[in-house]
């Protein structure tokens, strides 16, 4: 079993990281093989809206992007994790989330993953982010998990937050309980359409 944290926070080893390292702590402690992604650093581009990955599931832009597909789809729980910037969850992250647009895939998907959620933040914005993520996972057919919302402005200030740090522990372990009951969507549901809503054709 593997759970991938993917660090959605432009800085490394600040807040976001501290706590996804809880998590996958306790993952670890529970038997899973884990791994930390950061997008730190990485070249990952917007989506361009070119729609080709809706033919074949492959992403037509060949950057960092390419590496994170393949960590996601052999994860088989994934916890997003990312700082609030601007009463939301950063640039990064919405970018990490637009380019999965291939993995919605009949054949390239990540449907029946778990997914898990950790932000961080100073002040407002913690439940948007946590709701655009677990819509996230709705859409793209993952089990959700718990989510947790740590307070913290400076690098580290997660550090004094003991009960936080041992809920994502326990999230960290949660995910691997959850991916042990093999959850699995009837197959005739995997590939999501294109949007929810009215439409006129």
């Amino acid at each position: 079993m593997k759970i991938l944290a993917v660090s959605c926070s432009p800085r490394k080893q600040g807040n976001t990281e501290i706590m996804l390292g809880e998590a996958l702590q306790g993952a670890k402690a529970d038997g899973a093989e884990v791994e930390l992604y950061r997008v730190s650093g990485k070249d990952i581009q917007p989506c361009d809206g070119c729609w080709t990955c809706m033919k074949n599931g492959e992403c037509h832009i060949k950057d960092d992007m390419q590496e994170l597909y393949e960590k996601l789809l052999a994860a088989d729980g994934i916890i997003f994790g990312t700082p609030i910037y601007f009463y939301a969850m950063t640039a990064q992250a919405k970018t990490v989330m637009d380019r999965t647009m291939p993995l919605g895939h009949p054949k390239r998907n990540l449907a029946n993953k778990v997914g898990g959620v950790i932000v961080v933040g100073g002040s407002l914005g913690l439940v948007d982010a946590i709701k655009d993520l677990y819509f996230y996972f709705v859409t793209r057919r993952m089990l959700p998990a718990n989510y947790v919302a740590a307070y913290g402005g400076a690098k580290g200030d997660v550090n004094k937050l003991e009960k936080g740090r041992k809920a994502a522990r326990d999230l960290g372990r949660q995910m691997v309980q959850l991916v042990n009951k093999k959850f699995e969507y009837p197959p005739e549901f995997i590939s999501p359409p294109i949007a929810y809503g009215t439409h006129t054709f």
